[in-house]
């Protein structure tokens, strides 16, 4: 089935709702307006754009630029768009949900409603565990959202999706080019980061660059049992057999440069990842394999059966530490009260995200090396230049008590 007529459902009710989908307090784009500003005059303003959308007259700005720290040093562009270009995107991609949450595959669980990342870690256990899994695929896609081929993304809306006007408004998005430092540079390929419909684009390219082949052509293929598991451009692929394994490794880049892709040739490795020996009675399973901000790994459970634990991956923990780091010194004028607020709010989304069963240590970790942080960069501000450790847990920690660590995603 395809859709031919979608622009029409766009309406001034349709896109307040969306003005109500979209983050208040995000950063403001080229224009400068923000979203409390926007709501000022929000009927007239809709009305506004809903005239300009209906006749043509609407163009997209282009996005403004920032950079983020990676991991590794490297820094990643996110584009922050116009917020009536917000508005218009999320009520473009609030249509293309209801058309490709219809199609979309179980094993993709990156930006999708009642989806999360827990989930995708959650069927990586239970498939490792319970369907005899011996092997881990562990892709890379270099730059994926730099390199999606707009022309291949065009043919792959229009299987389900042929809206002439639809189409215009992405296209507007995808050519608007970027804005930093008053410089307009223009882009040939990719999606921004950072906008509002990036992430449903960047689903369906690899819906069908990747899920739909390896559900309708990779899997009953195998001689042995197999699953995907992908999260945006992450994704694992778990193998019974080790050859079933290497024959896709082995397809798998020709695969992704037919559509004009790169499968990271150092960053792709096939990992063995079965279940110990029964006779083996301590120690740890084969091989480790990071997903989603977790190194997964075997190891005996309290009760002594082997299973499959998680634990916050050694990069992430340093980036987070060192952020931390940063945070408590150039933060370290502003009132001690409000800094004890927002670093209980720092740990509170630590704990939120990797506070998963088996980790509780490193979330441990996190909390001592955020008290030592704070304590350090506190005394920079006596006169002696630091602050007694006794003094400081006496005093400080007691009157402004940072969270412990908790559980938040039990097994």
């Amino acid at each position: 089935m395809q859709f031919t007529t979608l622009a029409h459902l766009i309406d001034e009710d349709f896109l307040r709702e969306a003005f109500g989908h979209i983050k208040k307090k995000a950063a403001a784009g080229v224009d400068g307006v923000t979203a409390q500003e926007y709501a000022e005059a929000l009927d007239a303003n809709i009305a506004n754009l809903y005239q300009r959308m209906r006749s043509g007259r609407y163009k997209a700005p282009p996005v403004r630029r920032v950079w983020l720290e990676k991991e590794d040093g490297k820094q990643r562009p996110i584009g922050i768009p116009a917020l009536e270009d917000k508005i218009l995107q999320r009520a473009v991609t609030m249509l293309l949900e209801a058309i490709y949450e219809q199609v979309f595959y179980a094993c993709s669980h990156g930006f999708r409603r009642k989806k999360s990342a827990h989930h995708a870690l959650r069927e990586i256990r239970e498939n490792c565990m319970n369907i005899g899994i011996r092997w881990i695929l562990d892709a890379d896609i270099k730059g994926y959202f730099d390199s999606i081929r707009r022309d291949i993304l065009r043919e792959f809306l229009r299987k389900k999706m042929n809206d002439g006007t639809i189409i215009r408004f992405i296209g507007k998005w995808l050519n608007a080019g970027v804005m930093e430092e008053g410089k307009w540079t223009s882009t040939e390929t990719g999606t921004p980061q950072g906008g509002v419909i990036s992430p449903m684009l960047s689903n369906i390219f690899l819906h069908y660059v990747l899920d739909e082949w390896f559900e309708q052509e990779v899997k009953p293929r195998m001689k042995g049992r197999c699953f995907l598991i992908r999260f945006a451009d992450d994704f694992v692929i778990g193998f019974e057999l080790e050859s079933d394994a290497r024959r896709v490794m082995e397809v798998l880049p020709k695969r992704f440069n037919r559509f004009g892709l790169t499968i990271h040739p150092t960053k792709t490795k096939l990992i063995e990842f079965g279940r110990p020996d029964r006779g083996q009675t301590s120690g740890k399973g084969k091989g480790t394999f990071d997903f989603l901000g977790f190194t997964h790994y075997w190891a005996r459970s309290k009760r002594g059966y082997w299973v499959i634990k998680r634990k916050t991956k050694a990069a992430k923990l340093r980036t987070a530490m060192k952020a931390m780091w940063r945070w408590c010194k150039h933060n370290r004028h502003r009132p001690i009260d409000k800094q004890g607020k927002k670093l209980r709010q720092k740990l509170h989304g630590h704990y939120q995200y990797f506070g998963i069963t088996g980790n509780f240590k490193l979330l441990d970790v996190y909390l001592r090396g955020t008290e030592r942080a704070w304590w350090f960069w506190l005394g920079r501000r006596h006169q002696s230049g630091q602050i007694r450790w006794d003094r400081f847990t006496q005093h400080h920690l007691v009157h402004f008590p940072l969270p412990r660590p908790r559980l938040v995603h039990n097994v």
